[in-house]
């Protein structure tokens, strides 16, 4: 009954961390492969252009703005079996709507590479428009817009 009326964790959660300390007390491994998984991810999809907040957290948010369009989106990808969740308000500020990935030492090369390009060939969807637009600087950015209303 560790649950009731009480936030104290379970048993099973306090020995599982004391476990992943140990293990990481052992070898490094895990950790730098975690870090190489993340790095990978991180890079493929913002060469692709999706908006990745700068940083090194294996959750990696891809800001999609739009809520319609993270939902839509997390739905087909979890159809071709990545596993994202969709976040939009009130979980996040209006307007800052996106799909997170959560990367793991688990991954391989080959699991990063067909989830970035899962998640690029989303954009060939026919319910997703590519914008290009110019900004001062010259650099070019894509944003993301639901181009027909989502049918259930």
């Amino acid at each position: 009954r560790p649950y009731l009326f009480s936030n104290t964790l379970a048993p099973s959660v306090a020995g599982a961390s004391l476990k992943v300390f140990e293990l990481l007390e052992q070898s490094d491994e895990m950790r730098a492969r975690l870090v190489a998984n993340t790095q990978q991810f991180r890079r493929a999809v913002t060469a692709h252009g999706f908006n990745v907040p700068v940083g090194d957290h294996p959750i990696v948010p891809i800001m999609l703005g739009d809520a319609a369009l993270a939902s839509r989106m997390a739905s087909e990808l979890l159809d071709e079996g990545v596993y994202v969740i969709g976040f939009s308000y009130p979980v996040v500020p209006k307007g800052k709507a996106r799909i997170r990935v959560q990367l793991s030492a688990a991954h391989e090369p080959s699991h990063i590479d067909a989830a970035a390009e899962a998640t690029w060939m989303e954009l060939e969807r026919p319910y997703l428009k590519l914008q290009r637009f110019s900004v001062a600087s010259i650099q070019v950015q894509k944003r993301w817009h639901v181009r027909e209303p989502l049918q259930d």
